[in-house]
This record gives C-alpha cells, structure tokens and sequence, in this order.
C-alpha cells in the first residue's frame, strides 16, 4: 500500500486527486496487514468509485 494514491482522469491525463494514506496498524505495515487496517475499506472503495471503469 501506497503512502499516497493519485488519480488520474483518461487522456490526456490530468491529476483528477490526490488521497494521503493513514492507516492504523498495531504491527508493521506489509500489504497484507494493510487490508486489515479499519480504514483500508474506505479508501478502497473511495478511490475505486473515482476511477469510474466502464466494463
């Protein structure tokens, strides 16, 4: 997991936002101890909902 995730809009890309990552971990952040954070979630589904992929 990232620090920071920026998303970026279709082409030409521009900067659509920028989210800081804060997690809270009791044990040393791994990707795998990351899913397990309270808000790992949130962010998820946050930032899925921004890159708004037509399948």
């Amino acid at each position: 997991m990232a620090d920071r995730v920026i998303v970026l809009s279709n082409r030409p890309a521009k900067v659509k936002s920028e989210h800081k990552i804060e997690l809270t971990l009791d044990v040393k952040r791994t990707p795998l101890t990351s899913r397990k954070a309270p808000e790992f979630r949130n962010y998820f589904n946050m930032i899925w909902k921004e890159l708004d992929i037509h399948v």
